[in-house]
């Protein structure tokens, strides 16, 4: 396992939302990125949780918070098990007051939880070898602008969000 950092949500060249993991540390083969592409709405999740956002009403992963909080129980970790068949699986590791369980969850939740509070993300070492992007092969714009303008394109998302978008 190699424990990652989420360094943002984007979209892409199709308009769909991904999330980019990288490793905390070096690692043997280069450095390499995780993206894994999420729906709008764990898009939002992510993205407020890492931008320390607060939303005008709690959304499911705050909501999820706050119920483990009142059982006492804590996120562990996250880990990111699996890829199979380009789909991703991943786990969370809960401490209850009566002991460890694992839980089965998609990985944007996982993370959109794992973001909220502070628990740390770990990817299987063969999704990274599998699924992972040198870091190298991408193209960045010059940080500071690129972080301006996701930040920007973010605050209008937030600005022109209906909250019909998140009905089922």
């Amino acid at each position: 396992m190699v424990q990652v950092r989420v360094i943002g949500v984007a979209l892409d060249a199709a308009r769909q939302y991904v999330i980019l993991l990288r490793p905390i540390t070096e690692e043997v083969d280069g450095p390499r990125m995780l993206p894994i592409w999420i729906g709008a709405q764990e898009a939002t999740s992510i993205a407020i949780a890492v931008e320390g956002a607060e939303p005008p009403r709690p959304l499911a992963h705050d909501l999820m918070k706050t119920l483990l909080e009142t059982v006492s129980a804590q996120v562990e970790r996250v880990e990111i098990t699996r890829i199979d068949d380009g789909t991703f699986y991943a786990e969370i590791t809960l401490l209850l007051p009566g002991g460890r369980r694992v839980l089965d969850a998609r990985p944007s939740d996982a993370i959109a939880l794992a973001s909220r509070v502070g628990a740390p993300i770990w990817v299987a070492d063969e999704v990274l070898a599998d699924a992972g992007i040198p870091v190298s092969a991408m193209e960045f714009e010059d940080d500071d602008r690129l972080e301006e303008e996701k930040l920007e394109e973010f605050k209008r998302f937030l600005d022109e969000v209906d909250p019909e978008d998140f009905q089922g």
